[in-house]
């Protein structure tokens, strides 16, 4: 039986554009979170109730298909929003594969997982210019694996200006710390790092890592939802689960 794949966003489902390699061996779905596209948004737009609302459509679309055990795969700012997923499924959730992994979104103290500066550069131009956000923040932050055309299909999926902006403010504001969550689940993880991210920082790798080392690890050339080398990664993660 070929595995099932749920592929969680951080903005939009356009993120994931190593989808059809794992189509080759896999079921797989991704879907966008509220606010973008024709997803409506929760108001009051909080934070929490943002991850909330978009875990619950993760698990529609589970519904959906049917799926009775899956693996929740998630990248960089939607690593939270998959926990709560596999929260919602603990028994259906085979194992969590986690691109840009780290304990937190944490921008402060001498370990941060988030190079503060950056984000705040991307936040700017998100405020002042699309196009530049498009153009010197996606692209180059992720050193040109996301390509400008993908980056700006992605911006284009936020209907409201506004509403990205909110979001970005919320998402660098708290640091969703995960480690006592994944503690908790116990389930069989992957951690996959972009090698030479500029928005996230090797010491918020390195630190899940030393937290969880049976964990299966890799390290992409690329951001890890656009690597081919991620998804062989998850493709030899998923042949050694149950």
């Amino acid at each position: 039986m070929c595995p099932c794949l749920l592929l969680v966003p951080a903005f939009t489902e356009l993120q994931w554009t190593i989808k059809p390699l794992l189509e080759e061996w896999a079921d797989v779905v991704s879907y966008d979170p509220p606010g973008v596209g024709s997803e409506p948004a929760p108001e009051p737009l909080e934070l929490g109730a943002w991850r909330r609302a978009a875990a619950r459509r993760g698990l529609e679309e589970v519904d959906r298909l049917g799926w009775a055990r899956f693996v929740v795969v998630v990248d960089g700012e939607g690593i939270p929003t998959g926990i709560r997923v596999a929260q919602a499924r603990r028994t259906s959730v085979q194992g969590i594969a986690m691109g840009h992994a780290s304990l937190s979104r944490s921008t402060e103290g001498e370990r941060p997982a988030i190079n503060r500066e950056v984000w705040s550069a991307m936040g700017a131009l998100l405020r002042t210019d699309r196009r530049a956000f498009i153009r010197n923040g996606i692209a180059q932050v992720t050193a040109g694996s996301v390509s400008e055309e993908v980056a700006a299909r992605m911006v284009e999926r936020f209907p409201d200006n506004d509403l990205a902006v909110r979001i970005w403010d919320r998402l660098g504001a708290e640091p969703e710390p995960v480690g006592d969550d994944l503690n908790a689940l116990g389930l069989p993880l992957l951690l996959g790092e972009h090698a030479g991210c500029l928005g996230s920082t090797e010491e918020g790798y390195q630190d899940i890592v030393a937290q969880f080392p049976e964990a299966a690890t890799v390290s992409c050339p690329e951001a890890c939802s656009v690597s081919p080398v991620f998804a062989e990664a998850l493709r030899e993660f998923c042949s050694g689960l149950p």
